[in-house]
């Protein structure tokens, strides 16, 4: 399969020397596996909530506005996307990027979003429909949307399909295997030098006997470098993964930062987010234990985080690997913080690449309370056993 990059151009000044503002919902999906398709349990609970963490964006002041929310894979219901887009609109200041991943929907469902939206996804709208003979419409399809507040008060919607599928979205009847998507999206700022990518889950280490999705994103963030001289400024993977420090997932992250064959100078500058759901994560239907959670900041080993450990966040190098990390608890919590892509270049806006400038706790009914530092110094250890999950 032949993976295209489809590159837009957006209207955002990201504010790159003073730190790009991110916020992490780390927030539990609850699915359930109706027919071939996850589908969230509650999903009256599931709006509130998503609607909740977007008014405590909303209220963040102007020195500390957010510049992208990162929601998990498959945390909101298809029915409560046009609430949340209108919410988005109404109460997200502009120069903010919010990314979120639906439950599944079926494959015409997807292209009728396509379809509805064409002016932004004109390119990912062909792959679907070169081959649309071929595919079956009620295929269930895992969407990744990446809506942009821009300067100016446009709203703008773009979305993608999941590449790989993970255990539980595959069945032994190939049609009726989770829909491939064949496009990925990369950003550009026009106000400013600074490039993003949204993934899915299994997108980041995807790869068969011809394709590796890193690679083509590796190839293309150099191109970009060597035409612009820019790269790849920050990789956003949203995630329901029970087991987010897996072996792949350190392999295919040693080899998009460690250089080992050659040089990669479009993403060896990269910051990349793994954004996971929360411990209190179900998924119906999927066997096994699962350790969900523990969403992650990593950069280059060169940025050289302090060593730290608290109660809710840590940093290590995941194992060995050629990285710096930034490795958060397992439980459901929002987490704020800013990237500094450009320190080493301009050590006056900071001596590390990342910052925690929050840690928020959920309350009921729905909302969040910002944990006091007195808090993250003496509470719980970051896992029972006092050690990392790696399989």
């Amino acid at each position: 399969m032949m993976l295209s990059i489809i590159e837009h151009k957006v209207d955002l000044k990201i504010p790159v020397g003073e730190g790009v503002h991110a916020l992490i919902a780390q927030i539990p999906n609850r699915l359930r596996l109706k027919g071939r398709f996850f589908r969230i349990a509650d999903p009256g609970r599931q709006r509130n909530v998503f609607l909740s963490i977007l008014d405590t964006a909303a209220r963040f002041p102007e020195d500390d506005r957010l510049n992208f929310l990162f929601f998990p894979e498959s945390t909101l219901p298809f029915g409560g996307f046009e609430e949340a887009a209108e919410a988005i609109h109404s109460r997200i200041p502009e120069n903010t990027v919010i990314v979120f991943g639906l439950e599944h929907i079926t494959l015409k469902q997807y292209r009728e979003l396509l379809e509805r939206f064409s002016e932004d996804n004109g390119g990912v709208l062909e792959t679907v429909a070169s081959d649309w003979e071929g595919e079956e419409q009620s295929k269930p399809v895992n969407v990744c949307v990446t809506t942009i507040r821009e300067i100016g008060g446009r709203t703008r919607h773009f979305f993608f399909a999941k590449t790989h599928p993970f255990a539980g979205e595959e069945t032994l009847d190939h049609l009726f295997d989770l829909y491939r998507g064949k496009a990925f999206l990369l950003f550009s700022c026009r106000e400013v030098p600074f490039n993003f990518m949204p993934l899915i889950c299994f997108d980041f280490v995807y790869r068969d006997l011809h394709h590796s999705n890193i690679m083509a994103i590796i190839e293309k963030a150099n191109e970009v470098y060597f035409n612009h001289h820019q790269g790849l400024d920050l990789l956003a993977v949203i995630q329901c993964n029970p087991k987010p420090d897996h072996r792949v997932f350190r392999d295919v992250i040693t080899g998009f930062y460690g250089e080992h064959l050659f040089k990669t100078p479009g993403t060896v500058g990269a910051v990349t987010i793994f954004a996971n759901s929360s411990s209190d994560t179900q998924l119906e239907g999927v066997s096994g234990s699962g350790n969900f959670g523990h969403s992650s900041i990593v950069c280059a080993a060169k940025h050289k985080l302090p060593k730290i450990r608290l109660s809710e966040f840590l940093t290590d190098d995941f194992s060995g690997s050629p990285i710096s990390r930034l490795r958060f608890n397992h439980k459901t919590r929002l987490y704020t913080a800013r990237i500094f892509p450009y320190h080493e270049a301009d050590p006056r806006s900071s001596r590390t690449a990342i910052k925690v400038t929050g840690v928020y706790r959920p309350l009921s009914p729905p909302g969040w309370e910002r944990m006091s530092g007195e808090e993250l110094l003496t509470g719980v250890s970051m896992d029972v056993d006092d050690s990392m999950a790696f399989y």
